[in-house]
């Protein structure tokens, strides 16, 4: 039986911060609220501590619930550090940054901003759907384009969703959790990684499935979709054996335009080569309805990355 994740304790020392408290736990990683003891800033610092494999000793060291899960935590770890360091090489207003890594306690920690706002999860939950077109528009479109740099650099996210998305003033999306990164290796990658029912598509779910941007750009139509139906789609195995959801243009059709609710079927579907190919190809399609300023400068940059996209 797997031991309970012990969290850092409140006060604890690591590098060159202080753990304020605990605030979220993911499945490799525990979030904390910090202190940086050099300028007093606030941070948030994600510590890769796997569930089900890992327990924290006396020492608060990161290590193996038994000697039969040492490489496994080992290799995860290497993994965890090699994505953030790709990650640090990102710059986007959209993506979360990068303030630091290191490595204490045998094992990693990503320091990051802490960003005031809300958690579109959370905020979804409240609403119950039911979200504006614009709104849609003003989260997700900037998102794509995030996602957009991220498959142009042969990277994935694999675990898009709205409690992935963080709202700061003016509801200015941020991509969290990138820790689940993935890079691509000869522009494909096996499924078999972190899964989240109803937003993973099927090939996800299995290390024989061909997963791609393709794989993003279903977690992001299944999540624009909760927007407007405040929950989340049949997951894609039980689809896969009778598929329950009911086209979007069929079932909104009288409370969203048809431009939105056709980018939501035709990312939803079940056949990855029927989907837009890229976040590319889908920002392409939203991104001129976009009722701000920036839309005809996302649409430019949509269409030097189709171009980009396509010659990797």
């Amino acid at each position: 039986m797997a031991v309970a994740r012990e969290t850092l304790p409140q006060g604890a020392q690591v590098g060159a911060y202080r753990i304020i408290k605990a605030i979220a736990k993911g499945g490799f990683s525990l979030i904390y609220l910090a202190t940086n003891e050099d300028n007093g800033e606030e941070v948030v610092i994600k510590e890769y501590m796997p569930k089900k494999i890992a327990r924290r000793d006396a020492d608060q060291r990161i290590v193996p619930i038994s000697a039969d899960y040492t490489e496994n935590l080992h290799h995860g770890r290497r993994l965890f550090f090699q994505e953030v360091k790709a990650l640090a090489s990102l710059q986007h207003p959209n993506i979360v940054r990068v303030n630091a890594f290191f490595l204490a306690n045998e094992t990693g920690y990503l320091v990051m901003p802490n960003e005031r706002g809300r958690n579109l999860g959370a905020y979804l939950h409240a609403r119950k759907g039911g979200l504006s077109t614009s709104f849609i528009l003003e989260v997700f479109v900037p998102i794509l384009d995030a996602l957009a740099l991220l498959h142009r650099q042969s990277m994935l996210h694999l675990d898009v969703k709205p409690g992935n998305i963080h709202l700061r003033h003016g509801n200015q999306p941020l991509l969290l959790d990138l820790g689940a990164v993935h890079p691509l290796s000869r522009g494909r990658l096996r499924g078999g990684q972190v899964i989240t029912a109803g937003y993973s598509p099927v090939e996800q779910y299995f290390r024989a499935g061909q997963v791609g941007p393709w794989t993003d750009v279903y977690a992001v139509g299944a999540s624009i979709r909760t927007c407007m139906e405040g929950r989340t789609p049949q997951p894609a195995p039980e689809r896969q054996k009778e598929d329950k959801v009911i086209p979007a243009k069929e079932a909104m059709k009288e409370r969203y335009p048809d431009f939105l609710l056709e980018a939501v079927d035709w990312s939803l579907s079940m056949d990855a080569a029927k989907r837009p190919q890229d976040a590319a190809e889908l920002l392409n399609v939203l991104a001129p309805h976009l009722d701000d300023p920036q839309s005809s400068r996302l649409s430019e940059a949509t269409s030097e990355l189709l171009d980009d996209s396509r010659a990797i």
